[in-house]
């Protein structure tokens, strides 16, 4: 794998006046070097998470210009999702063999306001390949470039995906923090997973220019990170206007300081919605649930049961909003790329894995990729969006939130990890979570850790109007506080061991 030859010039760097030191793997490094002996260690070797796919060769220098910088990242270690672009020596593969020479030399406008505010770009994650949207059978956490990525809290569960390989990343202490893609779920649902939090943002507060992608309409990059105040600050650099990119034209409007007041942030008298469509049926999950919700009841909430789900036709439209706008936004995509790479429309990708099907396609196919490339209907296009956003949206979070006078809405996020099946998938616990809700609308999403189930973690969803990204974060931050249930700590062994 790619990280391997990347990590080379570091390790021998670290060894230039000795023997490395042998890491400490019971607590989290406390500087770059530390954090690459730590991958070295536990993704390259041990259990091999294969949650990082690249390291960049100019981190430690980079360390050492951004530690004397001012603010509260400076020096602060980020893991980026291999679909966003770095204006260094890293690929930007989206996990596919076809890109794995995609040098860009470019940074994403998000990265470029991390390292101006101080944060030192470690390397890239693995993530299910083309965010996971090849195909309807895939593995999440899987790619051509990377392989398969394993949850650190049980080897042979799913990461789940796309942002697989940063959730496990953080949650294995391979840096201070990570960033992810969302489209729906796939920041929120490894969040889940691996027992870190995880924030889709309101789509248009992050710009997404130069991140490969799936949909305009309901694409944003988002933080994931070991407490919610770190998801807080990291937020604060990423957010703004981004001419680039037209979604971000009010982003300044509600760009703020999303980090203060939230160490005081309270839930006394806060009205939440508890969806309970959404819980699912396992007795595991139900009981962490209702822990969480007593935990939000001491500390001062007012809990609403609402008893409704979105009408099925928001996810048969959300499926063709997401294929149509596929096929165009990733061929501009592909078609902006510097260089001479070999595939330039999502035709050519398809064709490129026909061709390499025996490293590409051994797993699972394309069959959306197939699907999405023979649509031309765009006045259905139109009305499946249309009637999607407005489901999820007016008739669904924004007339909840109204009509049962509630500030938030929560849920269980997912159930516990499902085991990894490269064959058949692995599937997820039906019933549980809404996540699609907020995903379709574009409106806020914060998991957070509530605990465990059979020591598999499980998250607590807080989904709130759009721009409402500031109220989610307060009222996770003062969860965290509040939470009694117990959280679970990796332990980088096959489940049961």
């Amino acid at each position: 794998m790619l990280h391997r030859a990347h990590l080379l010039p570091i390790v021998l760097a670290l060894s230039a006046c000795g023997s490395i030191p042998k890491p400490d793997l019971t607590s989290a490094p406390a500087n770059a070097s530390g954090y690459v002996q730590r991958i070295d260690a536990l993704d390259d070797q041990g259990p091999r998470l294969s949650a990082v796919i690249a390291i960049n060769p100019d981190a430690l220098r980079d360390a050492a210009r951004a530690e004397a910088m001012p603010g509260p990242l400076a020096g602060k270690t980020l893991l980026i999702k291999d679909n966003i672009e770095t204006a260094d020596r890293m690929a930007t593969t989206v996990g596919s063999l076809a890109l794995k020479d995609n040098v860009t030399g470019r940074d994403a406008p998000l990265v470029a306001k991390l390292r101006a505010a101080g944060v030192v770009i470690l390397g890239k994650t693995n993530l299910s390949e083309w965010a996971n949207i090849r195909g309807s059978r895939s593995s999440s956490g899987w790619s051509g470039v990377g392989g398969q990525t394993r949850n650190p809290h049980a080897l042979d569960r799913s990461p789940c995906g796309s942002s697989a390989g940063s959730g496990a990343a953080v949650a294995a202490g391979f840096a201070w923090a990570a960033n992810g893609t969302e489209t729906d779920g796939s920041i929120t649902c490894p969040a889940s997973a691996n027992g870190v939090v995880g924030l889709k943002p309101t789509v248009g507060l992050v710009s997404r220019r130069f991140i490969a992608p799936i949909s305009h309409s309901q694409d944003t990059a988002g933080p994931m990170t070991s407490t919610v105040k770190d998801a807080a600050l990291l937020l604060t650099a990423m957010a703004g206007v981004d001419g680039g990119d037209p979604a971000t034209a009010r982003a300044d409007l509600h760009a703020q300081v999303f980090a203060e007041g939230i160490d005081a942030a309270s839930l006394s008298g806060l009205r939440i919605g508890v969806m309970r469509r959404g819980v699912g049926n396992h007795p595991g999950v139900m009981a962490l649930f209702e822990a969480a919700l007593a935990d939000m009841k001491r500390a001062g909430a007012v809990l609403v049961d609402i008893d409704w789900e979105p009408d099925g036709s928001m996810y048969r439209d959300e499926s063709l909003v997401l294929r149509w706008e596929l096929k165009r936004d990733l061929t501009a995509w592909l078609q902006s790329l510097p260089g001479n790479p070999p595939v330039r429309s999502l035709a050519d990708v398809i064709a490129w894995n026909k061709v390499n099907a025996a490293e590409e396609l051994r797993w699972f196919g394309q069959d959306t990729f197939e699907a999405a490339d023979k649509l031309t209907d765009e006045a259905a296009y139109r009305k499946a969006r249309e009637n999607s956003l407005r489901l999820a949206g007016k008739e669904g979070i924004d007339m909840l939130l109204a009509k049962h006078k509630v500030s938030l809405l929560v849920f269980p996020t997912e159930g516990p990890a499902w085991s990894i099946d490269l064959i058949t998938g692995g599937a997820s616990l039906p019933g549980v979570g809404m996540g699609s809700l907020p995903a379709v609308a574009g409106y806020p999403h914060l998991s957070v850790p509530m605990g465990a189930v059979e020591n598999l973690p499980v998250g607590l969803s807080i989904v709130a109007a759009q721009w409402a990204d500031k109220a989610v974060l307060d009222a996770g931050a003062a969860y965290e506080r509040a939470r009694t249930a117990p959280l679970p700590k990796p332990s980088f062994k096959r489940w049961g061991e």
